[in-house]
């Protein structure tokens, strides 16, 4: 009788809940400020610059130092804003906002689910989990980036170590969270693991 209680209300209301959360975090992450930054300050479609992407990287092969930091801090805080907005209805729910707002990002509907790699939203969905486990993405990705120069290879190796850290200092539904999100952060990096093997990989600031 209890177990049947149990499973009731699970599906009919938490599995909605974490629907909503995981839709809100998509809907959230699939804004494509990159685009919309780039469109709106006269520096083209980002698109058709350098690598294509939509993210804070190849906005910077602009030139535009500005709208590159821009589209780096509002793809980090709507994966923020989904977790924490989301995370009122509790941890579950914040975990599926960000899952979603990552997912969103990297997939969103509008641009026939070409986004951008992920780096930055991850990064804001790290933040809206755990600010210990945000400072040790931006920690490990600043020393890579001041040591090789190399966006990349910055992200490939920050990816790996804030999945470590969230075993250490945090739940094992946020552990395996990140785990599963570094899991598809290395495969948007497919092509750039290709070219870091090749010794061919852009460096940051470099055009082209």
């Amino acid at each position: 009788m209890l177990s049947s209680l149990v499973s009731t209300l699970y599906s009919k209301v938490v599995l909605p809940t974490l629907a909503l959360a995981l839709l809100f975090g998509y809907f959230c992450g699939s804004i494509p400020f990159g685009l919309l930054l780039t469109k709106a300050f006269g520096a083209g479609d980002i698109r058709a610059i350098g690598s294509g992407n939509i993210g804070a990287t190849n906005v910077l092969r602009t030139g535009r130092k500005g709208l590159a930091a821009a589209t780096l801090l509002l793809d980090a805080l709507k994966g923020t804003f989904a977790v924490v907005v989301a995370g009122l209805a509790g941890p579950g729910a914040a975990i599926a906002a960000g899952f979603g707002a990552f997912i969103g990002h990297i997939f969103p509907s509008w641009l026939k689910f070409k986004g951008g790699k992920g780096v930055a939203t991850f990064l804001g969905v790290a933040l809206g989990i755990d600010w210990r486990l945000a400072l040790v993405f931006a920690f490990v990705w600043l020393a890579c980036a001041f040591l090789t120069r190399i966006s990349s290879l910055s992200a490939l190796v920050a990816g790996l170590a804030t999945p470590l850290a969230a075993f250490l200092i945090s739940a094992p539904e946020i552990a395996t969270l990140l785990v599963v999100m570094a899991a598809i952060l290395w495969w948007t990096h497919r092509e750039n693991i290709g070219r870091l093997m090749r010794g061919t990989e852009s460096r940051i600031g470099q055009k082209g």
